[in-house]
């Protein structure tokens, strides 16, 4: 079985990856860390006019029909270049959510403008510390109106809406949210990696309109595994720049005479670095095949995705600023981008300790199914 991407989408990573390298260098997230900006607009309204951000979304709708694939290209890329956009909330969650459990109208309503830049979309869900269970949400909607908090929202100061995880019951669990309406207030919060920001929202009776399609648990569930591919595609493009980045320094950095890459203890630690973002990707590959070919081994093809991902992205981030040495932990230097964004991709849909216990609960169920037809 080949893994590998197609001709096109290859070509389309290599044009994702001259455009950031152009239009991204690391002063763009320095930038972002350094001002008040909450995001590199001007980046993502050129992201919309090539079409990224419409590249799962069907031509029907105003997008560019590349298909999901597309966007786990485009993921990696944007890690790679530590991008300081939106791109994982309003793509990987908000339009997904969308596509999948919206009806006609709204998808008429907002997919258009999702692709065309003209909104940007988030998913809230969490709403206290520790694991955020769909079981267990506190958030409530009555008669069209939503109470509740959510914490640490991704880009939730500047997103125009925002698709809400609720308990709903036999009713929808999912609801759109327009942000910019009454009984919605946004609280900006600190995280590790401030070039994506946060925020908290407290729903005080906000007009909340559902979406149909979203009916249990399973609903957020699945869309959690969605979103869960193109996300480990990210965090392998950002541990890869991490990788590149040490191979680099350890050719050019001299030290008694001679490059500190020859030295068989930076050898070891830039093999291991190497074979982590290999497991990943392979493991991300595994997972991109699994979203577009609708297969039933999604919820654990997400998984281990997501688990190598964030194992990779805390290693190899972690062990660029110990090739550095000391300068490694400086201001000056680049490893801190890597770093930031791999340790807050790697909460941002739950930690990797909530994904293997999806996964233990994936393996044992299908197990179970398997003793029993036998």
């Amino acid at each position: 079985m080949n893994f590998d991407f197609s001709e096109e989408m290859l070509q389309l990573r290599d044009q994702a990856r001259r455009f950031l390298t152009d239009r991204c260098p690391t002063s763009v997230p320095r930038r972002i860390l350094d001002t008040a900006e909450p995001y590199a607009a001007d980046l993502w309204q050129s992201m919309a006019e090539m079409g990224w951000l419409g590249a799962a979304i069907p031509e029907d709708y105003g997008g560019v029909g590349l298909g999901r694939l597309a966007v786990c290209v485009l993921a990696e890329e944007l890690g790679r270049a530590v991008a300081p956009v939106p791109f994982s909330s309003s793509v990987y969650l908000a339009t997904e959510a969308i596509l999948q459990f919206g009806s006609d109208a709204q998808k008429d309503e907002w997919l258009p403008r999702l692709a065309g830049g003209e909104v940007i979309g988030t998913f809230a869900m969490a709403e206290r510390a520790g694991a955020a269970v769909p079981d267990r949400l506190a958030a409530t909607v009555a008669g069209g109106r939503l109470t509740g908090t959510k914490l640490a929202v991704p880009d939730g100061d500047i997103a125009d809406f925002a698709i809400v995880a609720v308990n709903g019951g036999s009713g929808a669990w999912l609801y759109l949210v327009d942000l910019k309406g009454p009984g919605v207030t946004r609280e900006t919060v600190t995280t590790i990696d401030p070039t994506r920001s946060h925020a908290k929202l407290t729903f005080s009776g906000a007009a909340a309109e559902p979406l149909p399609g979203s009916t249990g648990a399973a609903t957020v569930r699945t869309l959690l595994d969605y979103a869960a591919v193109p996300m480990a595609f990210e965090q392998v493009g950002c541990a890869q720049a991490a990788l590149d980045m040490a191979n680099a320094y350890a050719k050019e950095r001299f030290a008694f005479g001679r490059p500190i890459g020859s030295f068989q203890a930076i050898k070891h630690r830039v093999a291991d670095m190497y074979i982590q973002v290999e497991l990943a990707r392979s493991n991300a590959y595994y997972g991109a095949w699994a979203v577009n070919s609708g297969s039933p081994e999604l919820p654990i093809a997400a998984s281990v995705a997501r688990i190598a991902a964030c194992d990779a992205g805390w290693f190899v981030t972690k062990e660029n600023i110990q090739v550095h040495g000391g300068m490694g932990f400086t201001w000056q230097m680049d490893c801190q981008l890597y770093y930031r964004r791999s340790k807050l991709l790697a909460l941002a849909l739950g930690s990797a300790r909530e994904w293997k216990r999806r996964l233990i609960a994936e393996l044992r169920a299908r197990n179970t199914t398997e003793t029993a037809a036998a």
